[in-house]
């Protein structure tokens, strides 16, 4: 009896660790190549083994973005490999569009200010929340070349005078 209770409560501990919340992928290329205005969540439609797939940690964003096409939001270039054990009718397209779930007025504001203020859809990360696949979008505009390099100078100086004020307090708490 108490084997059968240790058991369900190693289950039940594994079924939650499963459902927690849980970073899958981030496109980490995509705040240096972009400037990130406005962030926003948005659920996944996916197909079973590509859930599956999502669980074991496996997707690319390297060249994701989104689109609005017809009143509808939809993400492009996000590649989930097929779930090794799926095979034939169970497996899926690794590069196939997938469509996006927003409420309709998100959409029209993203339609509208990607359509006038030529601003991007770009995914930032790929995650699970409450056992649902969610992706982060981000409104943004693309970087030039010296702003690139703008933001590489801010960041050197800023983790330099972060080093130099740990040296600081280094040294004066030996002395």
């Amino acid at each position: 009896m108490a084997r059968a209770k240790k058991v369900a409560a190693k289950r039940a501990a594994k079924h939650e660790a499963r459902r927690g919340d849980r970073t899958v992928a981030t496109n980490r290329r995509a705040r240096h190549d972009y400037e990130v205005l406005e962030t926003i969540e948005a659920g996944i439609v996916l197909s079973g083994s590509e859930v599956k797939s999502l669980r074991d940690g496996k997707a690319q964003l390297a060249d994701a973005y989104a689109r609005v096409d017809d009143g509808e939001l939809w993400l492009y270039g996000v590649h989930i490999p097929p779930w090794q054990f799926a095979a034939g009718f169970g497996s899926h397209d690794p590069d196939r569009k997938r469509k996006l779930l927003a409420h309709r007025d998100q959409i029209d504001e993203l339609m509208g200010r990607t359509q006038q203020q030529s601003l991007t859809l770009v995914p930032l990360s790929l995650y699970f929340k409450d056992g649902r696949a969610k992706v982060q979008l981000a409104l943004a505009r693309g970087r030039r070349l010296y702003d690139k390099r703008q933001a590489i100078l801010t960041r050197d100086a800023e983790r330099e005078t972060a080093r130099a004020l740990r040296n600081a307090q280094r040294w004066s708490v030996r002395s």
